[in-house]
């Protein structure tokens, strides 16, 4: 058998015994400010629903700029709190913190297995996105 007949083989029975499926998503979860308080002292959860929706970015991932854009939008939410100095401190753990090439469970894309990195969505991967969220929020 030559090389090449045995590489089709391969992909073909790799196919067909479900070994490519596509990576499976994770139902969203939120811990609020991962790693970080919610609020102040006296507002303990001043700026917690920033942190869920960076949260729903990170949990879907995508692409770097996505990526930049989510951690940019999460700084402008938590200084429309009244905190612009929290916002900078929060930008810039994030910034540090949640690179999809840590293995942490609040890394960009840790909805997905380990490993995914920078990857633009699919329509179908947005697709379960939305579909997963809109149960979530029923």
């Amino acid at each position: 058998m030559s090389m090449r007949a045995f590489i089709a083989i391969s992909i073909l029975i790799a196919v067909f015994s479900g070994c490519l499926r596509p990576e499976a998503l994770k139902p969203f979860r939120t811990d609020g400010c991962s790693c970080f308080p919610d609020g102040t002292v006296k507002q303990r959860d001043l700026w917690r629903l920033c942190c869920i929706e960076h949260d729903r970015a990170y949990w879907m991932g995508g692409t770097a700029e996505e990526r930049l854009a989510a951690d940019r939008r999460l700084r402008e939410c938590v200084a429309d709190c009244g905190e612009p100095l929290i916002a900078e401190l929060m930008l810039q753990g994030v910034r540090a913190g949640g690179s999809p090439y840590l293995p942490t469970s609040f890394r960009w894309g840790f909805g997905w297995p380990y490993g995914r990195g920078y990857r633009a969505l699919s329509d179908e991967e947005r697709n379960t996105v939305r579909s997963m969220l809109e149960k979530k929020d029923q």
